[in-house]
């Protein structure tokens, strides 16, 4: 049985209610709990798994932040000289930084089409064990794709500004 009390009735409500569940069910315990704790213990495991996964989530990023560092230095390095003949033939910066950006960007847009499509389904899968749940609508897909194009261009934009500044001479001088 579930009944919601004002607080200042408390402790009167719940001696009562004591007393006539024992005139009525002698045979059962009274056992009154509040309703916000019980709901609190049956969410635990999402609440495990929730950290997990966000836990999880922190370290995958890392590391593809990493790989994609990587990646951007191991191609600056070996497109020296492309960006200095470019930048002796007039490229901005900005030019040299669309280069880089451009190629990393759609690559992640394939990887975001291919990834998508496979979140929405496991996402609807296990929402499907819930009474209520939310509606999986485009405008969390659409953040996570800003979200994930905003930090690749944060990991990008170092190294690809740190090439497009670099003195094209030197660049052009290494054979």
């Amino acid at each position: 049985m579930c009944r919601q009390i004002e607080s200042t009735e408390f402790v009167h409500r719940f001696t009562r209610f004591g007393k006539t569940w024992n005139t009525i069910y002698p045979e059962y315990a009274y056992e009154a709990t509040w309703l916000d704790e019980d709901l609190a213990f049956s969410y635990i495991a999402e609440d495990i798994i929730l950290r997990l996964i966000r836990g999880f989530s922190f370290i995958a990023i890392l590391i593809g932040c990493l790989g994609l560092y990587g990646l951007v230095s191991f191609i600056a390095a070996r497109r020296t000289k492309e960006i200095g003949i470019r930048k002796v033939l007039g490229a901005s910066v900005r030019n040299i930084l669309g280069i880089f950006s451009k190629e990393f960007f759609y690559l992640i847009l394939i990887a975001f089409a291919v990834a998508a499509p496979l979140a929405w389904w496991l996402m609807t899968k296990w929402l499907q064990g819930y009474d209520y749940r939310i509606h999986l609508g485009v405008g969390i897909f659409l953040l996570a794709i800003v979200v994930t194009l905003f930090i690749a261009a944060i990991t990008i934009a170092h190294q690809a500004i740190k090439a497009a500044v670099a003195n094209p001479v030197k660049s052009l001088r290494t054979e």
